[in-house]
């Protein structure tokens, strides 16, 4: 008798022995025949498998691979009506809007990091999808732990684009007082934690958030966006670990755009992606069509449920594509082809996929998407020329918000920092800071 598991057979025999009728005599099996028949299932701890005497390895080459989730076809068409997360006109317009005005504040500030005007920036482009899919699926009171390429998911939450600006000039008006790279948000109002830049460090303190939440019983959870290159962190394995061994309500979001930094997945690992992992760790698992907003949404909505509900971690890997560079300090030509990146753009876009899902409706025409695209570049320019005008923080506060209150040693510096520069006030730009309030 074959018995198939996912993709695999082991055989279990049974050998058959002839009943002779006539002289009603039985041959017995010799013992020790078969294992399979004379022991119980193995009872080692932590595996859970069957004997077999057969000496064969798991291959990983003749395993098919885990399918990827869809909603939408390329022409943008729901093929499964039953999949279809009905979602009205304007919460589908939201998102297009979220996802363009995203689009935009990006092409702007990118420039402006060129132009010399800010020092440092990364788009998001092609990833448009997993920002906003995944937070619309969210309760706003879930926290989110990003990597640093999960703006969208901030703006879907309220963050205005005076802050974005602010923050990435790192003027008077930024939350975090200047003390950031830029693109390194974070908004206790959103309940988004702020971003660090060394990979995967947000991973193992997303897991100790929502052990506390689930502690707390307050039936939230916690999601925690990292990338394919990420997940080759040790962090990421403990975080993977802890959390299933702790039953934490905590979404894992893998976006995987294909090359980290710069590194092709090819290069970065041999196994299935990064969602083969899952199972491995003992989570629930799904695959999905990072650049269908509509999967992207049903899975998250779905991983939520089982997150809250169940206690449980569960694993997304949504499949995308960086159509931009990995930021302003990488220029992607060096790593691949021009036609790749043009291919992407033109025929699988989150944007322009969801577009034509909203022509299609009758939703969207031409004459919205010309007036929508002049108010959004407006909208930007606007918070733009009003962040670039305003003073840097006032520089005491480097010496503020560490302690809850300023220790001697720190009161001490700060005093000595006064004086020399009253002293040499002539050689330090002072005019381009804030005055202490």
């Amino acid at each position: 008798m074959a018995i198939r598991l996912g993709t695999w057979y082991a055989n279990v025999g049974r050998r058959v022995f002839p009943l002779f009728a006539r002289n009603v005599i039985r041959i017995e099996p010799p013992k020790m025949l078969c294992s399979s028949m004379t022991e119980d299932k193995p009872n080692f701890p932590g595996s859970r498998s069957q004997w077999t005497e057969k000496l064969e390895f798991v291959q990983p080459d003749l395993y098919d691979g885990i399918p990827v989730y869809r909603v939408m076809d390329r022409n943008s068409d729901v093929i499964n009506p039953d999949h279809d997360p009905q979602l009205d006109e304007n919460t589908v317009v939201k998102m297009y809007h979220r996802m363009t005005l995203l689009n935009t504040m990006d092409r702007i500030m990118y420039e402006s990091q060129r132009q010399g005007r800010i020092s440092f920036y990364m788009t998001n482009y092609g990833e448009e999808g997993t920002h906003i899919g995944s937070a619309a699926a969210l309760n706003p009171d879930d926290v989110v732990y990003g990597q640093y390429r999960e703006a969208g998911v901030l703006m879907w939450r309220g963050f205005t684009l005076d802050k974005f600006m602010n923050q990435c000039y790192g003027n008077e008006g930024d939350i975090g007082k200047g003390r950031q790279m830029p693109v390194h948000y974070g908004s206790t109002e959103h309940n988004f934690v702020t971003i660090s830049s060394p990979l995967a460090t947000q991973m193992p303190q997303a897991v100790g958030t929502a052990y506390s939440l689930k502690r707390a019983q307050k039936g939230l959870c916690v999601i925690c966006y990292f990338g394919e290159g990420t997940s080759s962190e040790g962090d990421a394995h403990a975080a993977f670990n802890f959390s299933a061994t702790l039953d934490c309500p905590i979404i894992f979001f893998c976006r995987n755009n294909g090359y980290a930094i710069s590194t092709p997945t090819s290069e970065q690992y041999r196994g299935d992606g990064v969602a083969s992992r899952g199972p491995a760790y003992g989570m629930a698992t799904i695959r999905v069509d990072g650049n269908d907003v509509f999967a992207v949404y049903n899975a998250t909505k779905a991983a939520r449920d089982i997150a809250v509900k169940e206690n449980r971690p569960v694993l997304i890997e949504a499949m995308t594509y960086r159509i931009g560079h990995h930021s302003t300090s990488d220029d992607s030509s060096a790593y691949r082809s021009v036609d790749e990146v043009r291919n992407w753009d033109a025929k699988r876009h989150p944007i322009a996929r969801l577009r034509t899902y909203m022509v299609n409706k009758n939703w969207w025409n031409d004459d919205k998407e010309k007036q929508w695209k002049d108010d959004c570049k407006r909208q930007v320019m606007q918070a733009f020329a009003r962040a670039e005008k305003r003073l840097k923080p006032n520089w005491k506060e480097m010496f503020t918000d560490v302690y809850a209150e300023v220790p001697e040693h720190i009161q001490s510096q700060m005093q000595y920092m006064v004086e020399h520069v009253k002293e040499y006030e002539e050689h330090y730009p002072v005019k381009n800071y804030a005055k202490e309030r």
